[in-house]
């Protein structure tokens, strides 16, 4: 199997990366720079700058695309819409690296986690852009997309246990009450839905055990 990882020298696009690799898989970094993840090949582009030709022949295509500045957030949005855009009726699938922000807290699902009294408002910019985000790519059909939220304490050094749950659109809390994740765990995640999953055009969770 065939992936790209868009962003591969972030935090979260470095894990995927690897833990595809490790799996086996055929893995190939799109990065701005040098490679420094563990996908044994490269194209070296700024997302903005790849076309169809560039992503012709994967079977999955994960965006690790992350922007937290007050002047980028809108790029959540247009990078989406151009990797939709360029990706539009192909078989490759789109699996993006999204937020727990736009997770509703509950099964009537009229609040999200960011409505929530107490949500820090620090986050609430990036929580809206990407919320935003994810709105239009419900809205796309010509493309085989997945959204993987984490749960809402995502932890960067967080230790691999090689467990999870996956969840839906609603968030949901482990066997001690609480909503976390560490990135290793979420990349198990993100690989097994690549190599096994069939949430296409759907939002999906996950939290460890």
């Amino acid at each position: 199997m065939k992936i790209a990882v868009i962003c591969a020298n972030g935090k979260a696009g470095r894990l995927i990366a690897k833990e595809a690799a490790d799996r086996g898989l055929d893995v190939t970094a799109i990065v701005r720079g040098e490679n420094k993840s563990a996908a044994g090949k490269a194209i070296v582009k700024d997302l903005f700058d790849l076309t169809a030709a560039d992503l012709r022949g994967f079977d999955a295509v994960v965006d690790a695309f992350g922007a937290w500045t007050p002047d980028t957030l809108d790029q959540h949005s247009a990078t989406l819409r151009h990797l939709c855009d360029i990706l539009s009726g192909t078989d490759t699938r789109l699996l993006v690296v999204g937020g727990a922000g736009s997770l509703y807290v509950g099964p009537e699902r009229t609040a999200t986690v960011a409505d929530v009294p107490g949500f820090p408002e620090a986050f609430k910019p990036l929580a809206t852009a990407m919320a935003q985000a994810l709105g239009e790519l419900r809205r796309r059909s010509d493309v085989r997309w997945t959204y993987l939220s984490p749960a809402g304490d995502f932890q960067a050094e967080g230790e691999r246990t090689g467990e999870y749950t996956l969840g839906g659109e609603e968030l949901t809390l482990n066997s001690k009450g609480e909503s976390v994740i560490s990135y290793a765990d979420y990349a198990i995640a993100m690989v097994d839905e690549i190599t096994g999953g069939h949430h296409i055009r759907e939002r999906i969770s996950v939290v460890s055990k």
